[in-house]
């Protein structure tokens, strides 16, 4: 009998284990090349896995909900399509009991003697195993260490908050010591006092309603509040004057959407004037690693779209200072459907570098958004308005209508001071303020 293994797919650069959230076939079915077998999800994104191959569904390996290592069996097709259910053959009870043992091999503890000796202990991904061992946390340390990720899984952000407020840190090199002596043991004293994890207490009357957390709500609930604990916001805001764009789009956008079959919106003008801003300030273009800072040579400028569940989900557009216009504005349309129909890929959502929020879609005026980790600024566009604005000439002072919106950037403090953070916004600004009038598309 020929049969193909299909494998848990690597979605993503950081993505080392994905759950089973749905099958689309039970075993004994016919599925023909690239018909989708199940719905996998992750932290970042939920796809559906397509079979590579045409034939029977053999045995399936793994039920709904279970979290399956990446290049993990999954389940086995019978590809000369002879076979109903095989569930006494030898190979297929080998193949579930050597996927099930791998994945336990993956999701093993620090070590085999924390294996027997704990019990109900989390699962720890290999990075932060990794961080642990090199930073000697012990294995009742970690369990100590209160998660923020899913079921309270521990992440990478926690543990580097849990060093930093360790009071055993390991010590510092003979040379180091040398430097900093009796100051450096001040400040440590002074700085390695525990927080506490903060609680609410709801108190519910009998008219209230209770709506459980969906599964991507809960997740953008723990990315948020990990980014504030990780990252001081500070939000910078001002008035751009558009008016220049305001009038290159009336006057190319009936044009463009007979050409090109869809809506031309501002954000892709939003989009080229950030991506230019990024080269010009390269600091504002990078990721914070302890004490380590990572500046991106790619420009890849994440869109925050609101979903139809009322949910959220950032689409990247990859090396957007590469890209015309008319590109950015195809990108942009293809990602925003795709996300609303559930159809990104995972590629579709990495590698962002920078994220641009839209609070102008919703008549607001501005907003201070949080930064979308592991990014170190998000930039919030609001509504344009007509106002009425002074206006210097060579006869004086007068008031003329302009159109007006306000652009505001929250950014990380740890590595983005105030001067950086208000020259960036300012040259976003000036990019669009001196928007040539008579530019094609």
């Amino acid at each position: 009998m020929s049969t193909f293994e299909i494998k848990m797919p690597k979605l993503g650069e950081s993505v080392e284990e994905a759950t089973i959230t749905r099958w689309f076939v039970k075993e004994g079915d016919w599925v023909e090349e690239d018909q989708p077998l199940l719905e996998i999800a992750t932290d970042k994104v939920d796809s559906e896995i397509p079979s590579p191959v045409a034939g029977v569904v053999s045995k399936i390996l793994y039920p709904v909900d279970s979290k399956v290592a990446v290049g993990l069996p999954i389940a086995v097709i019978d590809m000369e399509g002879k076979g109903a259910v095989v569930t006494s053959d030898e190979t297929n009870k080998t193949s579930t009991t050597q996927a099930v043992e791998e994945n336990k091999k993956v999701e093993s503890k620090l070590s085999e003697k924390a294996l027997n000796e704990e019990k109900g202990s989390r699962f720890y991904s290999p990075l932060v195993r990794s961080i642990a061992k090199k930073e000697n946390i012990s294995l009742d340390e970690l369990e100590s260490i209160e998660g923020t990720g899913k079921n309270g899984r521990v992440r990478k952000q926690d543990v580097l908050q849990y060093l930093e407020n360790r009071s055993d840190k390991p010590k510092l090199t003979s040379v180091e010591s040398t430097v900093s002596g009796t100051a450096q043991t001040t400040t440590t004293a002074s700085t390695n006092i525990a927080r506490p994890a903060q609680t609410v207490s709801v108190s519910i009357s009998a008219e209230d309603e209770i709506v459980e957390m969906d599964r991507m709500r809960r997740l953008i609930a723990d990315h948020m509040v990990m980014s504030k604990q990780v990252s001081p916001h500070v939000t910078n805001v001002l008035e751009a004057d558009v008016t220049s764009l305001v009038m290159w789009r009336d006057k190319v956008k009936d044009t463009f959407e007979k050409r090109e079959g869809t809506k031309l919106t501002f954000m892709p003008a939003f989009i080229e004037a950030t991506a230019k801003a990024l080269k010009d300030f390269p600091m504002v273009n990078a990721s914070v690693d302890g004490y380590k800072i990572i500046l991106k040579k790619r420009i890849n400028i994440g869109i925050a779209v609101a979903l139809p569940s009322g949910n959220l989900i950032v689409p990247v557009i990859k090396d957007a200072d590469k890209k015309s216009l008319l590109g950015l504005a195809a990108d942009l349309t293809t990602l925003a459907e795709n996300a609303r129909k559930n159809k990104l890929s995972p590629d579709d959502i990495q590698g962002g570098t920078f994220t641009i929020t839209n609070f102008g879609t919703f008549k607001n005026l501005y907003g201070t958004p949080i930064i979308n980790q592991p990014q170190v600024a998000i930039l919030a566009t609001g509504m344009i308005q007509k106002k009425p604005a002074v206006l210097e000439t060579p006869t004086g002072d007068v008031i003329a209508i302009r159109h007006k919106m306000y652009l505001a950037l929250t950014y990380d403090h740890r590595v983005i001071d105030g001067a950086l953070g208000g020259a960036f916004l300012r040259r976003i600004a000036d990019y669009l303020e001196q928007w040539d009038v008579n530019r094609g598309i």
